[in-house]
């Protein structure tokens, strides 16, 4: 899936956030991937670095089935691109911009979101595949920066700012208006133990702030 693509699939995704669960056990799997889906989440991201985390890719992807898009975070290998897809991932998130990986994962059939930080890896990460951009981490990235950045990428790419994302939407609302197009929201939303109900409180809380917002194209 290419940029543009990627781009048309995200526009029509009514929360544009992809829940990051570091951390999370395929025992919880089932019941959070639940509760995010009632909260509005439909991309969900199982980092790698989480306990046995191509089995929860697994459980979810069986949970939610067509009605979320699942995939890995921190993603940093081509071999782990291969077992994310075999695992059931769809998306390949990572920390970083490694053209093996962003390569790997448009062969592979899955969207390609590697962490940039420059315009330079910006580039390079959509001259190599890349479905869309995580501003990473976004607390070293500031909204300024971002629409500097975005007056020279093409305007349909999707930037997303990862990092440091609170369910308040006058930052939400900051970033949208420097060029963001969606967030990753991490440990505001999950921590690694979290239960079910405090999920979902965080959950509902992103949802309320982005329905404040009011900068989407």
């Amino acid at each position: 899936m290419d940029s543009v693509d990627f781009a048309s699939l995200w526009q029509k995704t009514p929360l544009p956030m992809i829940a990051i669960l570091r951390g999370l056990t395929p025992e919880e799997a089932p019941e959070i991937g639940d509760v995010l889906l009632e909260a509005g989440f439909t991309w969900l991201e199982v980092p790698l670095n989480s306990p046995r985390a191509f089995d929860s890719i697994t459980l979810l992807r069986e949970r939610v089935g067509q009605r979320a898009v699942v995939g890995a975070g921190t993603v940093l290998t081509a071999e782990q691109v291969d077992r994310v897809v075999d695992a059931g991932g769809q998306v390949v998130i990572s920390p970083n911009m490694n053209p093996s990986v962003i390569r790997r994962s448009r062969e592979r059939g899955a969207i390609s979101l590697p962490g940039v930080a420059t315009p330079s890896e910006a580039f390079a990460a959509l001259d190599a595949g890349a479905s869309g951009l995580k501003f990473y981490p976004a607390e070293m990235i500031s909204p300024d920066i971002l629409q500097a950045m975005c007056v020279v990428l093409p305007p349909h790419v999707v930037c997303m700012p990862v990092g440091g994302i609170v369910a308040e939407s006058q930052q939400l609302q900051s970033w949208c208006r420097a060029g963001a197009k969606g967030f990753g929201c991490g440990g505001g939303l999950y921590r690694a133990g979290a239960d079910s109900k405090q999920v979902r409180h965080n959950a509902l809380a992103y949802a309320q702030a982005w329905q404040q917002v009011n900068c989407r194209a």
